[in-house]
């Protein structure tokens, strides 16, 4: 029986060992601010901690990549996860969205923040401080709400004088 446990322990650790040539990809790819949320939608200070603290690290090209995204196998599922945040869901490409689609997303933030499946809990366990307390999804909330209705009287109006949601005397005032 020793040698069963041992023989095993060995190969756990060989396996864990192999397991760390299995390296998945960790890129930031080169950011545009012209394409990002803030240059598309107005964004308080406030929200914009909010979405730094809880929201970024999967979904834009700012990820900041925690030491244990270096340790197979959490780095198989910490990169699937970026992977699939950024394709759900970029801040740092917003300009990708045209406005009926900008809305949908603005909608889906307070919604996922609402039912608390956003941040995941797999993240929130090892980031305490991305956890979302009642008066974060309020701010959100209000927020997207408010975007939403800009974005859409900016369409009633028509394009003209308008890029994705903001005015150009706002546009030049960034």
């Amino acid at each position: 029986m020793r040698k069963l446990l041992k023989f095993s322990a060995v190969l756990l650790c060989a396996l864990f060992a192999a397991a760390q040539f299995v390296r998945p990809s960790r890129v930031n790819p080169p950011s545009d601010e012209g394409r990002a949320l803030a240059a598309h939608v107005r964004v308080d200070e406030r929200v914009e901690a909010i979405l730094k603290r809880s929201c970024m690290d999967c979904h834009s090209n700012r990820t900041s990549w925690p030491w244990y995204s270096n340790v197979a196998p959490a780095s198989w599922f910490v990169a699937d996860h970026v992977r699939h945040g950024r394709q759900h869901l970029n801040f740092s490409d917003w300009a990708r969205y045209d406005r009926t689609e900008a809305a949908h997303l603005l909608s889906d933030i307070c919604r996922t923040a609402k039912r608390g499946t956003m941040p995941l809990a797999s993240y929130t366990l090892m980031h305490r401080g991305a956890r979302l307390h009642a008066a974060d999804v309020a701010a959100l909330c209000e927020w997207s709400q408010r975007e939403r209705e800009r974005l859409a009287s900016a369409r009633d109006v028509g394009a003209e004088g308008f890029s994705r949601g903001l005015d150009t005397d706002e546009r030049a005032r960034r």
